[in-house]
């Protein structure tokens, strides 16, 4: 061993046989790692090799805040061009049975074939001029219809949000659960359907998953929100404004006044925490939208899948269920019991009957309490999904393979670009649906 040791040392020693002061032909160059001799055991091995676990541990976590905040991207990507094309091909099955369609109300209203809507006709209603801007409530056009709105299923496009003001064009699935929010905006669903009376709301990461909704706080009073169904009507709201609440206060979605149509968009804040949300509030434009109807009863989504937590930013605002006291209805509720309607696979409830202004009658349940269980899906903790441990484990065994097999190869060929080359590309695709699963562990506002 002294031997090799002094070798090596002759070699690399400035005058010695393959020193700068050598002749050229005598020159040699630097021996590779693989065919040094093994560095002895003493406290430098240990505090060295203790350095490269935390240099690994460091990149390993600046990978995962990568992930998080557009490798989370891709997976929302993906379900947005599925979704965008499922939903265009429903618009266009609806409107091929349905030709355009003349209401029974002071204006008509013709949805033409590219999905925009225009009115053609006479009376403007009492309150429609006053829009944009003020905040000042909008009154719906005259009296709600009934609007057959399809069955609603979890995973499948229920609107497109259109936001120009920042940009964004994204389908709203229905939920707020883990899920749901990986595919786009979330519909609540105990709250009505967009271009129905009452309070319509939708949450959206900000940070993470697409981050549909990172630039809402741009948001002006004026500024339009574009809602189209899938049954091809189109509704325009228009932003009153905005402001920032915690993270329990329900309040902020539920229903204030059942005879005006608005629009709640809430998501977390400040940017890349969920300690607080903001909340956007608008309210419908009748002059530019379809015909307003009755809220739905709030559909059930909980025989579709588990829910889960949402992890990294949580745009959902929660019910806090600590106290057993919960606020009263509306006192314009007409209490009763609430029966049920079999749709198919989806049970929805048959909504309760307020009094409108005008002697209307409008279904109103969706003024009454929150759906719990729905909300409550967000109050979850750390290692709530204990089934990502198994998966956690299989990604990570693969990783470790995937990393002895690169460093064999390159003392195979005495260089490590061959095995990084070699090994880099399936080691990023295993780390990626590692870190998917690691982000299954953690609670809701991380």
């Amino acid at each position: 061993m002294t031997g090799i040791v002094a070798a090596v040392t002759d070699q690399l020693a400035p005058d010695g046989p393959g020193g700068p002061s050598a002749p050229a032909g005598r020159r040699r160059q630097r021996i590779s790692k693989w065919d040094r001799p093994p560095d002895p055991h003493d406290w430098r091995f240990f505090v060295g090799n203790l350095g490269k676990v935390l240099i690994a541990t460091g990149l390993l976590m600046f990978g995962f805040v990568a992930y998080q905040l557009w490798g989370t991207g891709i997976e929302t990507a993906r379900a947005q061009r599925s979704l965008k094309t499922e939903f265009r091909e429903l618009v266009a099955e609806r409107q091929s049975v349905e030709s355009a369609t003349v209401t029974p109300t002071t204006d008509v209203t013709v949805t033409d074939p590219d999905d925009t809507v225009s009115t053609v006709a006479t009376t403007t209603p009492p309150g429609a001029d006053d829009v944009t801007g003020d905040g000042s409530p909008i009154v719906p056009a005259v009296d709600p219809v009934e609007q057959n709105i399809p069955p609603i299923f979890r995973g499948e496009p229920l609107a497109l949000l259109e936001i120009p003001a920042i940009g964004r064009s994204d389908i709203v699935v229905p939920g707020v659960s883990l899920n749901d929010l990986k595919d786009g905006p979330g519909h609540y669903p105990d709250t009505p359907l967009p271009g129905q009376l009452g309070n319509a709301s939708i949450a959206g990461h900000r940070t993470t998953y697409g981050a549909p909704f990172f630039d809402v706080d741009q948001l002006r009073p004026g500024d339009e929100l574009i809602v189209t169904m899938v049954t091809g009507d189109q509704f325009v709201y228009e932003v009153t404004g905005s402001e920032i609440v915690s993270a329990s206060d329900y309040w902020v979605i539920a229903t204030s006044d059942p005879t005006i149509a608005t629009l709640t968009l809430t998501s977390c804040h400040p940017k890349y925490t969920a300690r607080d949300r903001i909340v956007i509030h608008s309210v419908l434009n009748p002059a530019k939208s379809a015909n307003v109807g009755f809220p739905t009863a709030p559909y059930d989504l909980a025989a579709a899948g588990d829910e889960q937590q949402v992890a990294g930013d949580d745009p959902v605002v929660t019910l806090d269920t600590g106290s057993a006291v919960q606020d009263e209805p509306s006192s314009s509720v007409v209490a009763g019991p609430i029966d049920t309607v079999d749709t198919g696979s989806v049970v929805q409830d048959e909504p309760d009957v307020v009094a409108a202004p005008g002697g209307n009658e409008v279904p109103g349940s969706a003024i009454d309490a929150p759906a719990v269980d729905e909300a409550d899906a967000f109050s979850q903790g750390w290692f709530a999904d204990r089934s990502a441990f198994v998966q956690i484990a299989l990604w990570g065994t693969a990783l470790i393979l995937i990393s002895l097999a690169a460093y064999a190869i390159s003392r195979r060929f005495r260089r490590d670009s061959i095995g990084f080359l070699v090994g880099i590309a399936p080691f990023l695709f295993a780390l990626y649906f590692f870190f998917q699963n690691v982000n299954r562990l953690l609670p809701p506002g991380l």
